[in-house]
């Protein structure tokens, strides 16, 4: 049993949500400086086996990419090349950040955790995988 791993890339900070073994739950993982995240993610794929991995792709509401696009496409090259036997799809990743802060505020959090931007990309990237999974996963006849 094997999970994917989805990323919310961003310049400063990235989310990363996992699914549990049975791609059953997607839950948030961790949100990391951007330069650290290729080598956590190598020690965490050496610790937990990974199917593949789906990095958000940055649009605008028109769906043409957002400026942030590029250097997300980078990442996700890189990725390819320090991972070869894992695939990287692409997440649209439309209104994520917003439906984070959302549910932060039904959640009941005080001010100051809706705040936290960290905890909102954490959010983000498990709303990016639940939206993979729902689309590739959970599909139903």
């Amino acid at each position: 049993m094997s999970r994917i791993v989805a990323i919310d890339f961003g310049l400063k900070r990235t989310g990363i949500a996992v699914t549990d073994p049975l791609k059953i739950i997607a839950s948030g993982l961790t949100t990391l400086p951007t330069a650290e995240v290729l080598p956590f993610l190598k020690k965490y794929c050496a610790e937990e086996p990974v199917e593949c991995f789906v990095v958000g792709l940055p649009l605008y509401p028109d769906g043409n990419p957002a400026q942030i696009a590029a250097q997300a496409d980078a990442f996700a090259q890189q990725l390819r090349k320090q991972f070869p036997g894992k695939p990287v799809f692409r997440q649209d990743e439309r209104y994520t950040s917003n439906e984070a802060k959302r549910i932060l505020l039904q959640s009941g959090a005080r001010k100051q955790k809706r705040r936290d931007k960290a905890l909102v990309d954490k959010i983000a990237a498990a709303l990016i995988l639940e939206q993979f999974m729902q689309e590739h996963h959970w599909k139903t006849p």
